[in-house]
Formats: C-alpha cells, structure tokens, sequence
C-alpha cells in the first residue's frame, strides 16, 4: 500500500473538505510506501499530486483509506461507481484496495498524481488526447510517460 512518509506544504492539505464537497486547490509531496503500485511507483518513489484536481479513470489519485482515514494511499482511478471511485492497485498480489473496502467516497478523494519527482522523473498524468499515441508505444515507454495500462 502507498502511504504518506513526506508531509505536503504547510497548509495545502485540508483536514476536511469545506462545506459542499469543494476542496481548496494546491499540491503536496507524498512518498510511496510499499509495492501496491508496482511497476507504474515504487516503494520510495516521491510524487507531485494536485488537490482538488478533476478525475477521470485511468489517473492515478491520492485519497484517504476509507478505514483509516490518517492514512493516505496511492491508487488508480478505474471507475465511478455511485458517489465514489473504485480504486484499484496495479499490483495483482496486492489488494488492498476497492476490492477490500469498496468504493472510495469523493471526499476522501484528495486529488490526482502529476508526476514522480523522484528518485527517476516522470509524468504521470498525460492529456487524454495523447493516450492514443503513448499506448502506440513499447510498454516500458508508455508508462513511464503516464499512459495507463491497457484495459
């Protein structure tokens, strides 16, 4: 499971979402933790993410574990169901994810991955119009540029 070692920027992260589900705009740092998300993240991967930013499926988000909630995970987005996002890990061995505790509600969503800052940079959230092109390419190169892995 990818969980929070780095803290975000003072202030960035809002203990709870202002009233009618708006939460403020801002990045934060987070550290991976575990193999959950592997090969796309690696344990000590350190990712770049948006708060409030718009999702969709394919994205790699940033959400509260819905049983416990000091705890933040790394997932990817696979679909809406209801008023929440199924989020699922990459690594079929792993399943701590909406497999185990169903779908994850929005206000526990906190916001999209934008990009491995370390230790080996990459972009992790390309524009929908350019998946197509990216998933033209060999595997290795696709995912290190953020496309997510075939369905």
């Amino acid at each position: 499971m990818a969980e929070q070692t780095h803290d975000p920027a003072p202030g960035t992260l809002p203990q709870e979402p202002p009233e009618h589900g708006v939460r403020a705009k801002g990045l934060g740092l987070l550290d991976v933790d575990g193999p959950s998300m592997a090969p796309t993240l690696s344990h000590g991967d350190r990712l770049l993410y948006r708060l409030g930013a718009r999702l969709r499926p394919g994205a790699i988000v940033v959400a509260r574990h819905p049983l416990r909630q000091e705890l933040l995970v790394v997932k990817r987005a696979a679909e809406r169901r209801g008023n929440g996002w199924w989020l699922l890990s990459e690594n079929s061995r792993v399943q701590s994810d909406s497999r185990d505790f169903g779908a994850v509600p929005d206000e526990l969503v906190l916001g999209r991955v934008l990009l491995r800052v370390g230790p080996r940079p990459a972009w992790l959230a390309p524009a929908r119009w350019c998946e197509p092109l990216l998933r033209s390419l060999p595997y290795r190169f696709s995912r290190r540029l953020g496309c997510p892995p075939p369905r």
